[in-house]
């Protein structure tokens, strides 16, 4: 079976993109690009990839799409039978949209929640261009193998969005059970590499598709320095600092400027593929419910 490796980029749609200029380059410590003739978007960059963010001023203060990477043309081309196969709908994009990615190739679809997908191969990697911190930072964002991150979205159908998922390659399935019975709260998480999660549903739900977005650096102190600026903003923080069971990530969550959350974290721990599942943090994250 073909499988989705990471995580590769987010599409968010945003309102006040003065704000989100200046929310991802002091708050979260990400740089900000801007291309000749795209005034109606700019990048955000955590790393040697052209970006791992696309910012659309389209004022929707939403998930607007996510990127999923497989390993080459070999796997983009076995995907598409493995998608018709599983009667999931897709689109083998142009060469400009591909391009507009800054990808060789892209396909389009859609999750069953309505959170538009992106399989791609091949993304520009520009070594040539460190990746240059919009503050200072006592690391850097870990990425690599484990992909941008991970994010919470909204899925009516819990049942048919592990489906889909799994017929991307992903695995997982619940982490998080809270009460017991047919009305227990279920949170389910899948992976696609060597991080616990990039995906996962089942927090109650809200106006937004998505929930959150996480990002995770490579030394702890960057946490707190961030904490510590999210306070002196006077930025709503969402949940206190902690740490999660399922990924052993220590991390707080705190608004953007469009509403959903990030979290931000240190220390997350490798993909199980063994099932389990948790009924609390380890420690800490008031306000998680």
């Amino acid at each position: 079976m073909v499988q989705v490796t990471e995580l590769g980029y987010f599409g968010i749609g945003v309102k006040d993109v003065a704000a989100w200029k200046q929310f991802a380059r002091e708050i979260l410590g990400l740089e900000v690009r801007e291309e000749p003739g795209e005034s109606d978007r700019f990048y955000l960059r955590m790393d040697a990839w052209h970006h791992r963010f696309v910012v659309h001023a389209n004022g929707d203060d939403d998930i607007a799409y996510l990127g999923f990477r497989v390993a080459g043309a070999e796997e983009f081309a076995e995907m598409q039978k493995q998608l018709a196969n599983a009667g999931i709908e897709f689109r083998v994009g142009s060469l400009a949209e591909a391009e507009e990615r800054r990808v060789l190739e892209v396909m389009k679809l859609a999750d069953p929640g309505g959170t538009p997908i992106e399989i791609f191969h091949a993304p520009l990697i520009q070594p040539s261009r460190p990746f240059h911190p919009g503050r200072g930072m006592h690391g850097r964002f870990l990425t690599g193998d484990g992909g941008a991150g991970h994010c919470i979205l909204r899925e009516p159908d819990s049942d048919a969005a592990t489906r889909f998922y799994r017929a991307l390659g992903m695995r997982g399935g619940v982490e998080y059970k809270f009460g017991l019975g047919p009305r227990a709260l279920q949170l389910r998480f899948m992976h696609c590499s060597p991080r616990d999660h990039s995906v996962a549903w089942g927090v109650p739900p809200g106006e937004k598709r998505l929930n959150h977005i996480m990002l995770e650096v490579d030394n702890l102190d960057d946490v707190g320095l961030t904490y510590d600026l999210v306070k002196k903003a006077n930025i709503p923080i969402a949940i206190e600092l902690g740490k999660h069971a399922n990924d052993a990530m220590f991390s707080f969550y705190f608004k953007s400027p469009s509403g959903f959350n990030f979290e931000y974290g240190f220390g997350g721990r490798p993909a199980t593929h063994q099932s389990e599942y948790y009924d609390a943090d380890t420690y800490g994250h008031k306000g998680l419910f």
